[in-house]
C-alpha cells in the first residue's frame, strides 16, 4: 500500500514538515536511546525508552515524506512502523522486527509481564540502527 492510499483510508494526513520539526524528533530519539542504555533501571523501562526512540524516527520519516499519522483512530504506531519501508527504505524484514517489538510493548504495557533481556537487547539495537538511518537520510544542513 502506498502513502497516498493510507491517506485515502484515513490512516495518514498530509503534513509539511520543517527542518526544525525533523531535528527535534531525531534529538528526542537520541535522548531516548541514552535512557535505554542507562544502568540501574528496569529492563521494562529501558525497553520503553528504546521503543520511544523508534517512534520519533518513524514519525520523522513520515513527516519528511509529507504526511503524519491520523490520531483520530487507533493504530497510529502500527501505521508509522509499517510505513517505514516507504519512508526510510527500511527492509521488510526490519519492519517485521520493529512491528513485533511494537506488539511486545503493547502486551507488556497491558499485562504487567516481565520483559526478557533478549527483547531489550534487540529493541536497543534496532532503535540505534533506525536512528542512524533516519539521521543519515533526513538531516538537512
Amino acid at each position: 500500500m502506498s502513502l497516498a492510499n493510507l491517506e485515502k483510508i484515513g490512516r495518514l494526513k498530509t503534513h509539511v514538515a520543517t527542518d526544525d520539526e525533523i531535528a527535534r524528533l531525531l534529538a528526542a530519539a537520541e535522548r531516548n536511546l541514552r535512557d535505554a542504555n542507562a544502568a540501574g533501571i528496569s529492563d521494562e523501562t529501558r525497553f520503553d525508552a528504546a521503543y520511544k526512540a523508534i517512534m520519533p524516527c518513524a514519525l520523522a520519516g513520515l513527516m519528511a515524506a509529507g504526511y503524519r499519522p491520523s490520531t483520530a483512530m487507533p493504530g497510529h504506531h502500527q501505521t508509522m512502523v509499517q510505513s517505514l519501508p516507504l519512508t526510510l527504505a527500511v527492509s521488510t524484514e526490519t519492519m517485521i522486527v520493529l512491528d513485533a517489538l511494537r506488539k511486545k510493548r503493547n502486551i507488556n504495557d497491558y499485562s504487567g509481564d516481565l520483559l526478557d533481556s533478549e527483547s531489550l537487547r534487540i529493541c536497543i539495537l534496532e532503535a540505534k540502527a533506525l536512528h542512524s538511518l533516519a539521521c543519515s537520510r533526513l538531516r538537512r544542513s
